[in-house]
């Protein structure tokens, strides 16, 4: 009788393992995130066999797919305010990584550059064209400026990378708070656009004189110059992993929408930002299967994983820390199909 149960219950595990197809996924969004999302994804599809696909088309090209029901989530670098929550069904942020926004430049004999916030607002905002101007050389007292024009170079598609970028301005620099201000996508007047961080890091690289916003695993990709910027201290920071890791030192709120430009923590490089993923919190929408709904969940599961945050470091992002990785699985719980707990 023994016998006869133990082969049952084999039979019933291979049937099961047989009857277990790959689910595919899609999603699309924030440029930003790409290369840590191509190793996670690819991880993550080793683990479960399952397929993941990730079209990189800005913050605002992956907020409009998942209201459109497109895809099963979007990526964005810049969180959904209230006002655009209240406009759509209930979604959830789930911060997957921690990166730097940098500045890079194209400016031969000038490996190491200091800027300030102020700094910046004035070359985006066309009041310093020089890289010989008074101002840049002040704080960069040993380094040799060229008389060469400055090419600002901006996102020309709504961007959570400018998200980003505007957010910090926005808190150094009152005339940039006042005139561009905040958003995904600004009226810039002077410079040239690219599309997705690998345009604006394109550009750079073959402009001479050249200055651009980009996640900075597109600049180390590249092999662009990355200028130090001035923090809240007064501290001129490079991006790595331990001074992103400090900008997020502080109070997270529940639902993880916060912009950490501009931290106050010493050592902090001050342009950085959380990525987050997009989901519905009812799932079963647009004819999605229990199946999708069910990867979708395991998925976000994978990236809060010591595994998957263990590959941040590898392409130049952070971690999140075990706080913020508490309270977003405390919201991936709230995640149902057809209102029922899918975990």
């Amino acid at each position: 009788m023994k016998k006869l149960v133990f082969l049952l219950s084999t039979v019933t595990v291979l049937l099961s393992s047989c009857n277990t197809e790959t689910v595919e996924l899609a999603g699309a969004g924030a440029t930003f995130p790409v290369p840590y999302y191509n190793v996670a994804f690819e991880a993550y599809k080793a683990e479960t066999g399952n397929i993941v696909s990730y079209g990189g088309i800005g913050s605002g090209g992956g907020i409009r797919s998942i209201t459109e029901g497109i895809v099963d989530f979007a990526g964005t670098d810049a969180f959904l305010n209230d006002e655009r929550m209240a406009e759509i069904d209930e979604v959830i942020h789930i911060p997957t990584c921690m990166g730097a926004v940098v500045l890079s430049y194209n400016l031969e004999g000038v490996s190491k550059l200091n800027l300030t916030g102020e700094i910046i607002a004035n070359i985006y905002l066309g009041k310093i064209t020089n890289w010989n101007d008074s101002l840049i050389q002040a704080i960069n007292p040993d380094v040799t400026l060229p008389t060469k024009k400055i090419t600002p170079v901006f996102r020309s598609d709504g961007s959570g990378t400018t998200a980003i970028f505007a957010n910090y301005l926005s808190k150094v620099s009152p005339t940039w708070k006042d005139t561009l201000g905040e958003g995904t996508a600004l009226n810039f007047t002077v410079g040239v656009g690219g599309k997705g961080n690998p345009g604006v890091a394109g550009t750079v690289a073959v402009t001479d004189g050249a200055i651009g916003y980009i996640g900075s695993e597109y600049a180390f990709s590249l092999g662009l110059s990355i200028a130090s910027i001035q923090n809240s201290k007064g501290e001129f920071i490079q991006p790595n992993t331990a001074s992103i890791s400090a900008a997020a030192q502080g109070d997270i709120p529940a639902d993880t929408r916060v912009m950490i430009t501009n931290s106050e923590a010493t050592g902090s490089y001050p342009i950085s930002g959380f990525t987050w993923i997009v989901v519905y919190k009812e799932q079963a929408y647009a004819n999605r299967s229990i199946e999708k709904a069910e990867a979708t969940v395991e998925l976000l599961h994978f990236l809060l994983s010591e595994k998957a945050q263990s590959l941040t470091e590898t392409v130049h992002y952070a971690p999140l820390s075990e706080a913020v990785i508490a309270l977003t699985k405390a919201n991936i719980k709230k995640m149902t199909y057809q209102g029922n707990p899918i975990e």
